[in-house]
C-alpha cells in the first residue's frame, strides 16, 4: 500500500551497536534507515526505560552491579537503580558507560533527527496501565504526534492485541501494529483499530500479503538480515522490513531489479 518500503533499525542499527541504546537509534540514521524501532517496558516505579528481555541480565552488566537479584528483572528496579548499569560493554569496548534510556529520553534525543519510531509495548501484562503512561510520555513530546501519514513519525505495535486496542483507546490517531500473523479470516475486525500486520518472515505468503492489504493495512516483516530474504519479501509485497542492519536494506531498495519489483 505504501509507495516504497520502509527500513526499520530493529532496536537501532543493533548489528552495528548495542541494541535500544542511543547510540544505537543514532547510528540508524548513519545507515539510513527511515524508522528505528525499540521496545518498552516499566520499572518498579513505573518508569518507562527501553530493553527487550524482561531481564536486565543479557544486555547489561547488572549481575556485577547486584549480584544478589538475581533473576533481575525489570520490574524489580528502580529507575535510580538501573541508570547504574553499564547497556554498552557487553557488546563492545568503546560503547561502555552507555546507558539504558528512559523512553522520555529517547524522545527528546531523537527529535528532529529526521526517523519515525517503531515502538513496541513489551510484555505489558507485567505492567498494567502501561499503555496510558506511553501516552502521556507521547503527548508530552508532541513532535512525535504529528498526523501527516506521509512523515511516518510514529506507529505502535505489541504482540498482546488487547494492549495495542487499549493504547488505541488513549491515543486513535496513532498508527498501530499487530505483532502476528492473524487469520485471514478476522483481518476485516482487526482493521477497526490497527493499521498494520506485522508477522514474521517465515510465516510470510504473497497471498497473505494482499489480504491484508484488502482490509487497508501495511505488511512490516521482521527480522532479516539476508540480503536474498530482503529481495524476497520485496516481491511479496511488503510495506516495510525491520533489520539490524538498515544500510544492507538500503542497498536493495535502490538496487535497479528491487525498484522494480516494488513498482509491479
Amino acid at each position: 500500500m505504501r509507495e516504497r518500503i520502509v527500513d526499520v533499525a530493529h532496536r537501532g542499527a543493533s548489528a552495528y551497536a548495542p541494541e535500544n541504546t542511543i547510540a544505537a537509534f543514532k547510528l540508524a540514521k548513519a545507515k539510513h534507515a527511515d524508522m528505528f524501532e525499540l521496545d518498552v517496558q516499566e520499572t518498579k516505579d513505573h518508569k518507562l526505560v527501553i530493553m527487550h528481555d524482561t531481564t536486565l541480565a543479557r544486555t547489561t552488566n547488572v549481575e556485577d552491579v547486584y549480584p544478589d537479584r538475581k533473576p533481575w528483572k525489570i520490574a524489580d528496579f528502580t529507575l535510580a537503580e538501573i541508570e547504574k548499569l553499564d547497556a554498552g560493554s557487553w557488546f563492545a569496548a568503546k560503547y561502555k558507560g552507555e546507558r539504558v534510556p528512559t523512553l522520555p529520553r529517547v524522545l527528546t534525543a531523537m527529535r528532529g533527527k529526521g526517523l519515525g519510531m517503531l515502538l513496541e509495548i513489551k510484555s505489558p501484562a507485567l505492567y498494567p496501565g502501561i499503555e496510558k503512561r506511553i501516552a502521556a510520555a507521547l503527548k508530552h513530546e508532541r513532535s512525535w504526534l504529528r498526523h501527516d501519514p506521509s512523515e511516518r513519525r510514529l506507529a505502535v505495535q505489541s504482540f498482546d492485541w488487547g494492549s495495542v486496542r487499549r493504547f488505541h483507546a488513549v491515543l486513535p490517531k496513532v498508527p498501530t501494529g499487530l505483532l502476528g500473523t492473524p487469520k485471514a479470516g478476522d483481518l476485516p475486525k482487526l482493521a477497526k483499530y490497527a493499521d498494520q500486520i506485522n508477522p514474521t518472515f517465515g510465516d510470510l505468503t504473497a497471498s497473505y500479503v494482499k489480504k491484508v492489504h484488502a482490509s487497508r493495512m501495511d505488511v512490516l516483516t521482521w527480522t532479516l538480515n539476508d540480503r536474498g530474504d530482503m529481495e524476497k519479501a520485496v516481491r511479496l509485497g511488503v510495506d516495510g522490513i525491520i533489520t539490524n542492519k538498515p544500510d544492507v536494506l538500503r542497498h536493495v531498495l535502490r538496487a535497479p531489479r528491487t525498484r522494480q519489483a516494488e513498482a509491479a
